[in-house]
């Protein structure tokens, strides 16, 4: 595969800060929302049986390589949903391709529901930047908004920053020369940093990886000293001193976290950046399949278990209708174009 390089010309405009506002209230909306879908159990039960699906497992498509952020939610929700269905979720992992394979692998599989992709944020941002063989909407169905959480920035302790002044403050001594990873071009975490580096007006080197664990493996042998990345599978290494917490990239701290101060209060006030992760299916699901499917999710996202694991990590769960998710993605991709395109941020093979 033909590396990708990803340019930008011109600061990236700080991130409105109504685009926060918006995405807490539509999380606490979700959430109530989604027990009132929860409180439908019986009826769609009753589809359910009705209906017999699932009778054989159930797939679900995680665009990254095992060990990383989005295979931990993955699995920890492909789990629950396995057993409220009574059928197994087979975890398929494919990384690589700034998510396209395993999206275009899901666009193509049969509209009948034993086909899922755990979709993330970079699914909003692609459409954006790279011509894709799918249409990000008419291609797919949506099931529900999974859970969300900020990044971290991690630094290897040979960086010799503890600090986003003191990694503001070295970049600028050796432009070019920090060498940053990231789950691929155009991800999320990629395009955070992006973000640093405009606001701050500093330069630092992007080495793409196939997901998280990988580009996670470089930091820990001093391949590459920075990664912004969630929180799930970095602060487990934060807590063995093997890797440097510098800031999250929410606006205000995680209660998880109360020391690990945030990029916004680290001289960019207006600095946000967030993790999601979304269920989708191939387009022309029955409508039938999508409330089963939905509900064995949304109860899996409200079970005590996966709400505590979740926390743990930093992420909050959300779990709500096929009819809000897909307002959220137009939201999203709108958002990211309009932000790509003002920046002037371009994909080139």
């Amino acid at each position: 595969m033909r590396s990708t390089r990803l340019s930008t010309s011109k600061r990236i405009p700080p991130v409105a800060n109504d685009y926060v506002n918006r995405l807490r209230r539509t999380i606490l909306r979700y959430a109530g929302g989604a027990l009132g879908v929860a409180s439908l159990g019986v009826r769609r039960g009753a589809r359910a049986e009705a209906s017999g699906f699932p009778t054989r497992p159930v797939r679900m498509i995680i665009p990254y390589p095992p060990g990383g952020a989005g295979d931990i939610v993955g699995r920890l929700l492909g789990a629950k949903m396995g057993s409220i269905l009574n059928q197994t979720i087979v975890i398929d992992n494919r990384g690589g391709g700034a998510q396209v394979i395993a999206t275009e692998l899901t666009a193509q599989a049969p509209p009948d529901g034993y086909t899922m992709l755990l979709a993330s944020t970079t699914h909003s941002i692609n459409p954006a930047l790279r011509k894709l063989p799918y249409d990000t909407f008419k291609d797919f169905t949506p099931i529900t908004l999974v859970a969300s959480s900020p990044l971290v920035f991690v630094a290897h302790p040979s960086l010799g920053v503890s600090t986003i002044q003191q990694l503001v403050a070295k970049a600028k001594q050796e432009p070019g020369k920090i060498n940053f990873g990231s789950s691929g071009p155009g991800t999320g975490g990629h395009l955070s940093v992006e973000l640093l580096k405009s606001m701050a007006g500093i330069d630092m080197t992007h080495i793409p990886y196939k997901g998280a664990a990988p580009a996670l493996s470089a930091l820990l042998a001093a391949q590459v000293q920075l990664v912004c990345t969630s929180p799930l599978p970095a602060m487990p290494l934060v807590k063995t001193g093997q890797l440097r917490a510098l800031a999250l990239t929410s606006l205000k701290r995680s209660p998880l976290w109360p020391d690990l101060p945030t990029v916004a209060e680290s001289g960019y006030p207006t600095y946000q950046s967030t993790l999601w992760y979304a269920l989708i299916g191939p387009a022309h699901l029955p409508a039938d399949v999508v409330a089963i499917l939905n509900e064995s999710a949304v109860r899996a996202l409200r079970s005590a278990d996966v709400l505590e694991q979740l926390r743990r990590q930093g992420a909050d769960a959300v779990g709500d209708s096929p009819q809000e998710l897909d307002a959220f993605l137009h939201e999203e991709v709108d958002r990211w174009t309009r932000l790509i395109k003002t920046a002037h941020i371009t994909a080139t093979e």
